[in-house]
């Protein structure tokens, strides 16, 4: 896998980070080193860390599936896109942060649910034959800094901006085009 499809998958995967950071960066009525640093840290860990867990699965099915893996590794990516896509659509108003999110089982939470969709991308990588070892680690430093970026932007921003749309937005159509990519390189389209 080129690098620029690494980095490019990363940023997708990183857009929900940004905008959970970007929430939590306006929410949050006083924002430190040690909150950005939390939040960096743990979203940047899971999204580093869930590749690595669906690579280990795609190991085991991919000898039952190797025929098709190129579609197995299209259509996770075009769901995970898709679904990003179809959740930039959905205008749902933010509440305001009334605990700290950097802290405790809310950190755990947000730190799953912004990196689940990077345990299906591992999945696809381990479909194409790639080593997981540099998405991983490229995917997990991106997310840190976009969640660093995004608890910045929100507390200067001070109040909820359309940007964090436009991120997930973003993101859906970049990894929909890389699956779409995926099944090029493979013939199946020309």
């Amino acid at each position: 896998m080129k690098l620029t499809s690494i980095l490019a998958i990363s940023v997708a995967l990183a857009m929900d980070a940004f905008a959970v950071a970007f929430a939590t960066g306006v929410g949050l009525k006083a924002l430190n080193f040690r909150q950005i640093f939390r939040l960096s840290w743990h979203f940047g860990f899971f999204q580093a860390m869930m590749p690595v867990i669906g690579w280990q699965l795609g190991l085991k099915v991919r000898v039952y599936i190797e025929q098709y893996d190129h579609w197995v590794a299209f259509i996770l990516l075009a769901f995970v896109g898709g679904k990003m896509i179809f959740e930039s659509f959905s205008h749902k108003e933010e509440e305001s942060i009334k605990k700290d999110p950097t802290k405790g089982m809310s950190l755990v939470v947000l730190s799953v649910a912004t990196s689940i969709d990077a345990l299906a991308v591992g999945l696809s990588i381990a479909m194409l034959r790639i080593s997981i070892l540099l998405p991983a680690i490229v995917i997990g430093i991106t997310a840190f800094i976009f969640t660093v970026t995004g608890m910045i932007l929100g507390r200067k921003t001070g109040s909820i901006s359309y940007l964090s749309q436009y991120a997930e937005l973003l993101g859906g159509i970049v990894l929909c085009g890389i699956g779409l990519n995926i099944i090029y390189e493979h013939g199946v389209l020309g």
